[in-house]
C-alpha cells in the first residue's frame, strides 16, 4: 500500500472511514441506501446501485431518472469499464440545429436532450455482477421519494441558484418548485411521481423506460416541445462494455474510461508530470501547482480539439498517450512563464459521483449526471424524470470530430477512475464538476502518489482550476504565498469563496490491509459509510 503520513493540515470536519465494506457518496441518505444492500448479503455493484438510485432523489440538483452514467468494476480478477452514455436522436444534425434553434446548440431544453442512460447502466451492472434482485436496489429510492426527506444543505443551496434560470423549462417548476420556489435545507421534499417511475423501471428491470410507458412519455414531451428524440431512439440505445484506458504514474497504474470522456485528460497531464520531479518541490508551493497547472492546460488543448465519440475521432486515445508525445509536449512548460497552450498534432497511431468496496474484494467507480445542475431543466409531466443536457457537448463547427450527427455520443465530461498497482486493486475514486474532474482526478493523485498525503488530506486540500488562456481559479484557503508565486508566473487568478459550485467534489476509497480506507469531500454533503 502507498506509505502515506497520517497529517491532517487542511481545515476539515471530516475524518477517513476505516471499514471492510465501505459506501462513499455526495449525501448520506444514498450512502445508507447503499450500505443496507451489503448489510443484506448485497455486493458492492448492489450497493453503487442503490445509491446512484437514491441520488436521484435527495441531490437531484446534480442526476436524475434521466441522467448518463460510466462505471469503472473490479470484480476480484478484471477491470471493466461500462459507457451507458446516451446518444443524440437520429435527426439531430447540424441541419435539425439550424432549423429549430438558428444554428446553435441549446444549454437547456429538448434541443439539449440526447437519450439518458444511467438506467441501463444499472440494469447492466445488475446483470454482469450484482447479487440482490434488481427491485430490491431501488426500494430505498422509492421510499425517499415517496415519504419524502428533509434537504441537505448543500443541496439546498445549489438548487436555489439554478431556479431562476430553469422555472421556465416545461416540468420544471411542478417538480422542483413545490412553494413556487426551491424548497430550503431541512424542508421535507418529497418526488412521488419519481417514486412511481421507479418502481415501474423496477419491475420491468429498465425495459419500461426504453420501450415502454415511460419511454412513451419521453417521446411526446419532446414532440410536444420541439426536441427531436423519437421512439426508435429510446429502443435503439444500448450500453457498451470497453476496456479503460490506462498510463503509468510513479510505479501505479491510472485507469479512466476512454473517449467519449475526457478521462484521457488526466492521463495525458499525468503523463506530461512524470517528466517532472515534482516531490522535490514543496507540495502546496506554487513551482509545484504551476507544473500541474500547465500540464493540464496542455492536456485539455488536446482533449477539446480530438476527442468526440470514438467512431469519429481521428486519432486513437493511445497516440495521444504516447511517452514521446508527452514528454514532447512537457517540453513546452516554461517553470517560470505560464503559457497559452494549443493543441498540438500526435503521430497518427451537475453530477454525482460514488464508491462502493466489499470485503470480497469488488470495487465500484461509479458516476451519473444531468449536466449543469439540472440538466436541460426539462421534466416530463407525471414521471418525475429530469432529463440531461448532453446535447450541449457537441459542436457545430464543421469538420469537427464532435461536430452533432444522428445517432452520435457527444463529448463527455463525467469520468470515474481507478489505479491498480502490477495488476492489483489499489483505489475506487472520483471528482465530480464539469471541466474541473479531470483536475482533481490530478491534483488528488499528485498529492498521494508524488507527496504521500492519505486520502482524505489530498481530498481537503486547497484546489486550482484552469479556465481558457491564461485564467486560472483558486480556492480561498490557498496560502497566500502560493497565490503570489502563481501570479508573478503570469497566471491570471480569481479567488473563489464558494468552492461548491467551482472546485469539484470526491470520493475515494483505497485498499488497505484486506480492508478500505475511505474519504468523502467537505465541499458536498456526503459521507463515507461502512462496517
Amino acid at each position: 500500500m502507498i506509505a502515506f503520513n497520517w497529517d491532517f493540515p487542511y481545515r476539515s470536519t471530516r475524518l477517513p472511514l476505516l471499514a471492510r465494506n465501505v459506501v462513499a457518496t455526495s449525501q448520506p441518505l444514498a450512502a445508507q441506501a447503499g450500505l443496507r444492500m451489503l448489510w443484506a448479503g448485497g455486493n458492492a455493484v448492489d450497493a453503487a446501485i442503490a445509491a446512484a438510485a437514491a441520488l436521484t432523489i435527495v441531490e437531484p440538483v446534480s442526476c436524475g431518472l434521466g441522467s448518463d452514467a460510466f462505471a469503472i468494476v473490479w470484480d476480484g480478477r478484471t477491470l471493466s469499464g461500462l459507457n451507458a452514455s446516451g446518444r443524440s436522436a437520429a435527426g439531430a444534425d447540424p441541419a435539425f440545429f439550424e432549423r429549430m434553434h438558428g444554428g446553435k446548440i441549446p444549454k437547456r431544453g429538448w434541443g439539449a436532450v440526447t437519450v439518458p442512460g444511467a438506467i441501463s447502466a444499472w440494469v447492466a451492472l445488475s446483470e454482469r455482477f450484482g447479487k440482490l434482485p434488481f427491485a430490491d436496489l431501488l426500494a430505498p429510492a422509492i421510499e425517499l421519494a415517496e415519504r419524502g426527506h428533509l434537504l441537505a444543505p448543500v443541496v439546498a443551496h445549489k438548487w436555489a441558484a439554478q431556479v431562476d434560470e430553469l422555472k421556465s423549462q416545461p416540468g420544471f417548476a411542478e417538480a422542483f418548485m413545490p412553494h413556487g420556489r426551491a424548497p430550503r435545507a431541512g424542508e421535507l421534499f418529497s418526488l412521488p411521481a419519481a417514486g412511481k417511475s421507479l418502481r415501474r423501471i423496477a419491475e420491468t428491470r429498465g425495459a419500461a423506460f426504453y420501450q415502454g410507458e415511460l419511454a412513451a412519455a419521453m417521446v411526446a414531451h419532446a414532440q410536444a416541445n420541439g426536441g427531436a428524440l423519437a421512439a426508435a431512439d429510446f429502443a435503439a440505445h444500448a450500453v457498451d462494455w470497453v476496456t479503460p484506458i490506462a498510463i503509468d504514474y510513479r510505479g501505479y497504474t491510472v485507469h479512466e474510461m476512454p473517449p467519449n470522456g475526457q478521462g484521457i485528460s488526466a492521463l495525458m497531464a499525468l503523463g506530461i508530470l512524470e517528466n517532472f520531479d515534482l516531490a522535490a518541490l514543496p507540495v502546496d508551493g506554487s513551482e509545484s501547482l504551476h507544473l500541474q497547472i500547465e500540464a493540464m492546460k496542455l492536456a485539455f488543448a488536446d482533449t477539446y480539439r480530438h476527442v468526440s465519440d470514438p467512431r469519429a475521432m481521428e486519432l486513437a486515445p493511445a497516440d495521444l498517450l504516447a511517452k514521446s508525445y508527452l514528454k514532447e509536449r512537457a517540453l513546452l512548460i516554461e517553470s517560470s512563464r505560464a503559457g497559452d497552450f494549443r493543441h498540438g498534432l500526435p503521430p497518427p497511431g451537475g453530477t454525482i459521483y460514488l464508491s462502493a468496496a466489499d470485503e470480497q474484494g469488488m470495487m465500484v467507480s461509479f458516476i451519473q449526471s444531468n449536466y449543469m445542475g439540472f440538466g436541460s431543466g426539462v421534466v416530463v409531466p407525471g414521471t418525475g424524470i429530469s432529463l440531461q443536457n448532453r446535447g450541449a457537448g457537441f459542436t457545430l463547427e464543421p469538420g469537427h470530430p464532435n461536430v452533432a450527427a444522428g445517432g452520435k455520443r457527444p463529448f463527455h465530461t463525467i469520468i470515474p477512475a481507478f489505479v491498480s498497482r502490477q495488476g492489483l486493486p489499489v483505489m475506487s475514486f472520483g471528482v465530480m464538476g464539469g471541466n474541473m474532474q479531470p483536475q482533481g482526478h490530478v491534483q488528488t493523485l499528485v498529492r498521494m502518489l508524488d507527496y504521500r498525503q492519505n486520502v482524505q488530506a489530498a481530498c481537503d486540500a486547497p484546489r486550482w482550476k484552469v479556465n481558457f488562456g491564461l485564467g486560472l481559479e483558486v480556492e480561498t484557503a490557498m496560502a497566500p504565498s502560493t497565490i503570489a508565486g502563481l501570479v508573478a508566473k503570469g497566471h491570471k487568478l480569481a479567488a473563489i469563496a464558494d468552492p461548491y459550485m467551482d472546485f469539484g467534489a470526491g470520493q475515494f476509497i483505497l485498499r488497505s490491509n484486506g480492508a478500505y480506507i475511505a474519504a468523502s469531500d467537505p465541499r458536498r454533503d456526503g459521507q463515507a459509510v461502512g462496517y
